[in-house]
């Protein structure tokens, strides 16, 4: 059994929440807990809200932790609390994933000094701005270094949630799964028909 710890902030993104969870929601032996800082119930960028399952206060450990952008990470980037429970909870979980601008999050704790990352990029000079140590990658729909996965902007956090899914599952579950969700993944991580808009 494989726990998925997702951080929830006000004004996350939803489909950065939801669409990697849908993948990995498919798999048996997942495990999937929300987790705030102190809300019980946390509203997204888009106004639909998310019961919490876990407070940080709880300090549970999750093997996989999945960090969220949105419009909130603008102002989280500025708040101790979390980000130390990030940089702790990143520390020992056995894969740390982002989606967007949830990297901005990441790169703030200092947990992706060092290695490559990316980010959407729409937003992408501001992410930058939270960790000049991050090997940032312009070009590329997310980028795998070491158990650190980082994603493009949104719907990429899909194609990504997948290529998790085939790190750790094997690659024929993840493709299951995609078909499952008849979802057309781009299991090319430098495929990124974004990066020149």
């Amino acid at each position: 059994m494989k726990t998925i710890g997702v951080l929830l902030f006000q004004e996350f993104e939803l489909l950065d929440v939801f669409g990697p969870l849908e993948m990995f929601g498919m798999l048996d032996d997942v495990e999937i807990r929300l987790v705030a800082e102190k809300e019980r119930t946390v509203a997204s960028a888009q106004g639909p809200r998310s019961v919490i399952d876990d407070l940080m206060a709880d300090d549970r450990a999750y093997d996989i932790l999945l960090v969220p952008g949105g419009r909130g990470t603008r102002r989280e980037v500025d708040n101790p609390h979390l980000l130390d429970w990030l940089r702790r909870k990143a520390a020992d979980a056995e894969y740390v994933a982002s989606v967007c601008t949830g990297s901005a999050l990441l790169a703030k704790t200092g947990i992706l000094d060092g290695v490559k990352a990316t980010s959407n990029k729409l937003a992408f000079d501001w992410v930058k701005s939270q960790g000049p140590g991050v090997h940032w990658q312009p070009s590329a729909r997310w980028v795998e270094d070491g158990k650190l996965f980082t994603s493009s902007g949104v719907s990429a956090g899909i194609d990504m949630s997948l290529a998790l899914i085939a790190r750790i599952f094997g690659a024929a579950p993840a493709r299951q799964v995609a078909t499952w969700a008849e979802y057309s993944w781009n299991e090319d991580a430098e495929n990124d028909p974004f990066a020149a808009a």
